[in-house]
């Protein structure tokens, strides 16, 4: 009898260790994923609905088996809301630690320099990810950035953090403009930054080009910026086509071939660098600038410098078959 009391004792205690290897081996095994998934994780969920919700999208076989073994191996850590990435075949312990750490998937929406605001509200609503309806942004009003959303975050809700972004921004630039700049008003620090962001891409060129606005607009001379007599036409699309001479004639708000001082409105969304660059302008007597043929300008301090350097300028275009 004792032998085979010892032979019972002995299959219990394999049995239980059976169990207990069964239990911590669940916790830390590959998890059923085949592919990697992400996971949305809502305000106010609890590890409870989570493994519920985990379950259900294959990524661990028991929403009863995952609370067991958090309570008796997590770190007790609340889990956060969010969109998780969770790898291929991740084990109870991965994604427990991947809900209470926060890191969330990063979705980007960027708006690049100089973008219009026409193009901002159609970039915001071809986002799938995103939600709801908004209202084409006013001009100038957003600073162009990447900007991080979360998947079936309302459209508005991120425009307002980009609009948030140029208010703040531009407070801190114009705080800190130079004593040379032009400009009264930090609305006409974004209006000239508009038209110097649309006139060149070169970024060392831009303090230049606002200079030689600035010195335009002391003299009460036309600013004569093509893309001022764009704007009115397209919104700051681009135009597809050469300008006409009507266009260039056309008298508005905004053709600055037709009128002295600023438009009554930014053309575009301007970056820092332009608005910096208006904000403190490079020290310059140049009147004119015309391209150089390499992707950049040549200044001129008299109308006789400018003629001929638009006189070369052509003569490239020609031997380039654009004339």
């Amino acid at each position: 009898m004792r032998r085979v009391g010892c032979l019972i004792l002995l299959v219990c205690v394999a049995a239980l260790a059976f169990v207990a290897f069964q239990f911590v081996h669940g916790w830390t095994q590959d998890g059923p994923s085949k592919s990697a998934k992400t996971v949305v994780i809502a305000d106010g969920a609890t590890l409870t609905s989570a493994a519920v919700q985990l379950k259900r999208e294959g990524l661990i076989l028991s929403a009863d088996a995952f609370l067991t073994r958090a309570k008796v191996f997590g770190s007790g850590k609340a889990i956060k809301a969010g969109e998780y990435a969770i790898p291929k075949g991740a084990s109870n312990s991965e994604i427990l630690t991947i809900l209470q750490g926060g890191k969330a998937v990063t979705r980007l929406i960027t708006i690049p320099e100089g973008m219009p605001s026409i193009l901002v509200y159609e970039r915001l609503k071809a986002v799938d990810d995103l939600t709801g309806e908004l209202d084409v942004p006013a001009e100038g009003s957003v600073l162009p950035d990447s900007y991080a959303y979360e998947k079936g975050e309302p459209r508005a809700a991120v425009l307002k953090r980009m609009q948030a972004a140029m208010t703040k921004a531009l407070a801190t630039m114009w705080a800190e403009r130079s004593e040379d700049a032009v400009v009264t008003s930090p609305r006409e620090a974004i209006i000239l930054a508009s038209i110097v962001e649309k006139e060149t891409s070169v970024a060392t060129e831009r303090p230049t080009v606002a200079g030689v606005y600035g010195n335009r607009l002391r003299k009460a001379m036309m600013l004569q910026a093509d893309p001022t007599i764009i704007y009115p036409i397209t919104k700051g699309k681009p135009l597809g086509r050469r300008i006409r001479k009507s266009e260039i004639a056309a008298v508005n708000d905004y053709n600055t071939y037709a009128m002295t001082g600023l438009p009554k409105g930014p053309i575009a969304n301007p970056g820092r660098l332009s608005i910096v660059a208006v904000l403190n302008p490079a020290p310059t007597k140049a009147l004119y600038f015309v391209a150089d043929g390499k992707g950049g300008h040549i200044f001129a301090d008299t109308l006789e410098q400018h003629n001929e350097n638009v006189r070369r300028w052509f003569e490239i275009r020609r031997q380039r078959g654009e004339l």
